[in-house]
């Protein structure tokens, strides 16, 4: 809970710095565990989570800015 409060804080570009950030150590992380260097075996599903819901995060705020500009449509009809 206190991750979503976190992130729904943050602003636009703030969440893809953070998503940016977040498939570059995943990235990483998945090439270390085929080059057998990867120690944290857990740590490859944390940040799949962290960039799950980053994801979440924007696509909520899109819906919502969407739905927003159709009932400002609707009233100004």
């Amino acid at each position: 809970m206190a991750r979503n409060k976190a992130l729904t804080d943050l602003g636009d570009l703030d969440l893809y710095e953070q998503l940016s950030d977040a498939k570059e150590e995943l990235f990483n992380l998945r090439f270390q565990l085929l080059t057998g260097q990867l120690e944290n075996h857990s740590r490859l599903g944390q940040v799949k989570k962290e960039v799950a819901r980053i994801q979440t995060e924007l696509r909520a705020r899109e819906i919502a800015s969407a739905e927003a500009i159709d009932n400002d449509e609707e009233v100004a009809d």
